[in-house]
C-alpha cells in the first residue's frame, strides 16, 4: 500500500501579527459598537463605508514607521500593474472620498465609520497588524470648535461605555507648538531634506509616556537599544539642540516646582525682564510655555489655539478633570497640522496572572487641513477622532467584575434518529419564539450530545424518547443548575437518584418554561 504525501498539506497556521477572534469576544464587540454609533450618532454624525483597499497613491504614506516594508503598508499590484494598498487608518480613505464627491456634500460634512485597519509593522505583544476602528471627523470646519468637539465627543464615547470619571482623561496638544519647538532646536521645517529628521524626533517625542525621558534623549541622540537588542536609530541632535524639546516634555515636573517654597521660577515680560511669580498665583503651563513660544510665529499660533480649545471645553462642563493639555501628546501620524489629543486611561488592574497592567491610550485625533487637499490642491479643514475598538475592549473587559460568558443556544438532542422531523420541528418553534436554538446534527449517542451542549455553554437540552413522547411531554435540564447540583453530589449513584434540576413539561407548555429558565440564568 503506497504512503500518502503528507509533504504538500499546508501547516495550519496564523499569520504571523494577526489573531483569530471567537463568538464571545465578538458578541462584546457587537455590544460595544452599538454603543459607540449611538453617541456618534447622537452628535449628528452620518455613517459612511470605504473600501478596505485603496490605489497606494490615493492613501499616501503617512505611517510612523517608516523603516518597515512598503513604509508600513501591504500593498500589491493589481491586473494593470496598479499599485494598491490595504488601508492603515480610515482617515487617509475619508480624504480621498471627500475629494472625489466634494461638490455634492454638505458642508462641513460629519461622517462616522469603523472597520478594520492593516498596517505592515512589527508585531509584539498587543499589537497586530489587523485591529478595529471607530472615527468621527468633521471635514469644512475650521474654527477650533471643531476639534474641541471632538474632545468632548471623546469624553462622552468613555463614559457611554462605562468607563468612570476620572479613570479617563483626554489629553490636548498642537502640532504647532510641537513645530515651533522643533525650529527652536534647529530642525529646519521648510527644508524637505530634514523632514526625516522631524519624524525621528516627533516619534521620539511619542514615547515619553513608554521610555521616560532618559529613553526620549537616546532616541534624540544616536539611538536606542530595546531589551531584545533591536536597535532604533536616533534623530543625532546635540545636547543644545535637544534642551527646548526635553523642557516641553519636563513641563509637568517644572510645574510642580513652584509649589515648592524658594521657587526659583520666574515671570518673564515682553520686554525680556522677569519677575518673580505673585504671590499666591501659580503659573498654568500655557503661562510656563509663552516666554518660549514667542521666539516661534508658529509655536505662538499653536499655543493661542490650545488656549482656546481648553476654553471651550471648560465652558462646556469638561474640566481639567476629563480634558487637559498634555504637551507630551505627539500622534505618529504625518498628516497632522493643528491639534492633536489622545484619550487615556488612567486605572490600573490586574491581569489573569496577577500582574498589574495599564492600557494607556485607545483613541486619539486631529486636525488635519491638508489631507483633502493632497487631491484638490486646495485647502479643506478636517479634524477626527479614533478609537482603538480591540484595545479598549481589551481594557472594558477588566474593569470590576469579569462578566459571565455568554450562553449558548438551547439543544434539542436527538433521542431517535427516526423522529428527526418531530425533533426539527421542536426546535423551529422555539426559534419562532424568540429562543436561540439548535438540533443536534452530529451522530453520537446522548453522553457525547450532553457534552457538546456543554462547549456550546447551553442553558438547558431538551430530552424527548419514547416515553416522554407517548405521554405528549419533554424532559428539560437545566445545565447550569445541574454542574452546581452535582458539584455537591458525591458518588454516581446518588446522581442518578437525584437526576439534579431535570424536570418534565407538556409539550404544549415547553416554550414557556424554556424562556422562564432563560431569564433566571440571564438576571
Amino acid at each position: 500500500m503506497s504512503k500518502v504525501n503528507t509533504s504538500t498539506r499546508p501547516e495550519a497556521r496564523l499569520a504571523k501579527g494577526f489573531r483569530d477572534i471567537e463568538a464571545a469576544e465578538l458578541r462584546g464587540l457587537n455590544d460595544m459598537i452599538g454603543k459607540i454609533r449611538e453617541v456618534y450618532e447622537r452628535y449628528g454624525f452620518e455613517a459612511l463605508e470605504t473600501p478596505a483597499i485603496e490605489y497606494t497613491d490615493a492613501l499616501g504614506k503617512f505611517l510612523p514607521d517608516q523603516d518597515r516594508p512598503n513604509a508600513g503598508v501591504f500593498s500589491f499590484q493589481d491586473e494593470d500593474e496598479q499599485w494598491m494598498s490595504l488601508r492603515y487608518d480610515l482617515t487617509a480613505p475619508l480624504a480621498r472620498y471627500v475629494a472625489q464627491n466634494f461638490q455634492g456634500l454638505p458642508k462641513p460634512f460629519r461622517r462616522y465609520a469603523f472597520g478594520n485597519v492593516y498596517r505592515n509593522e512589527k508585531p509584539g505583544p498587543g499589537r497586530f497588524r489587523q485591529f478595529m476602528q471607530f472615527d468621527a471627523d468633521t471635514v469644512g470646519a475650521e474654527g477650533v470648535a471643531a476639534d474641541a468637539e471632538m474632545c468632548m465627543l471623546a469624553a462622552d464615547t468613555l463614559e457611554a461605555l462605562g468607563v468612570k470619571r476620572g479613570d479617563y482623561v483626554i489629553k490636548v496638544n498642537n502640532r504647532k507648538v510641537l513645530d515651533g519647538v522643533l525650529e527652536l532646536a534647529g530642525v529646519d521645517l521648510s527644508d524637505q531634506s530634514q523632514s526625516g529628521k522631524r519624524l525621528t524626533v516627533l516619534r521620539a517625542m511619542d514615547k515619553f509616556d513608554k521610555f521616560g525621558l532618559e529613553g526620549v534623549v537616546q532616541l534624540l541622540g544616536k539611538g536606542r537599544k530595546d531589551e531584545s537588542g533591536d536597535f532604533t536609530k536616533g534623530a543625532e541632535l546635540s545636547d543644545v539642540q535637544m534642551q527646548p524639546i526635553l523642557n516641553l516634555l519636563s513641563l509637568d515636573d517644572l510645574l510642580s516646582s513652584v509649589t515648592r517654597p524658594n521657587s526659583l521660577i520666574r515671570m518673564q515680560h515682553e520686554d525680556g525682564s522677569t519677575t518673580p511669580w505673585p504671590a499666591g498665583k501659580l503659573p498654568s503651563k500655557f503661562d510656563m510655555l509663552e516666554p518660549a513660544c514667542r521666539d516661534s510665529k508658529i509655536a505662538s499660533e499653536g499655543l493661542a489655539e490650545l488656549r482656546q480649545l481648553i476654553d471651550l471645553c471648560t465652558g462646556a462642563d469638561y474640566g481639567s478633570d476629563r480634558i487637559k493639555f498634555d504637551p507630551s501628546v505627539v500622534r505618529g501620524l504625518e498628516y497632522y497640522t493643528g491639534p492633536v489629543f489622545e484619550a487615556e486611561l488612567t486605572f490600573e488592574v490586574k491581569d489573569d496572572d496577577g500582574k498589574p497592567v495599564r492600557f494607556g491610550s485607545v483613541g486619539g485625533g486631529g486636525r488635519y487641513d491638508d489631507l483633502v487637499a493632497r487631491f484638490t490642491g486646495e485647502k479643506v479643514p478636517a479634524t477626527g477622532f479614533s478609537i482603538g475598538v480591540s484595545r479598549l475592549q481589551a481594557a472594558l473587559s477588566l474593569i470590576g467584575d469579569k462578566k459571565a460568558k455568554a450562553l449558548g443556544p438551547v439543544v434539542v438532542l436527538v433521542m431517535d434518529k427516526g423522529e428527526i422531523a418531530t425533533y426539527q420541528k421542536m426546535t423551529q418553534a422555539l426559534r419562532n419564539a424568540g429562543i436561540r436554538a439548535e438540533m443536534y446534527l452530529g451522530s453520537s449517542g446522548m453522553k457525547a450530545q450532553m457534552k457538546y451542549a456543554d462547549k456550546r455553554n447551553s442553558p438547558c437540552v431538551i430530552i424527548q424518547g419514547s416515553d416522554e413522547r407517548a405521554k405528549g411531554e419533554v424532559t428539560i435540564k437545566d445545565l447550569i443548575e445541574g454542574a452546581k447540583a452535582a458539584a455537591a453530589i458525591k458518588d454516581n449513584k446518588e446522581w442518578k437518584e437525584a437526576r439534579p434540576a431535570q424536570f418534565s413539561v407538556s409539550e404544549a407548555n415547553l416554550i414557556q418554561e424554556v424562556h422562564k429558565l432563560i431569564k433566571r440564568h440571564e438576571a
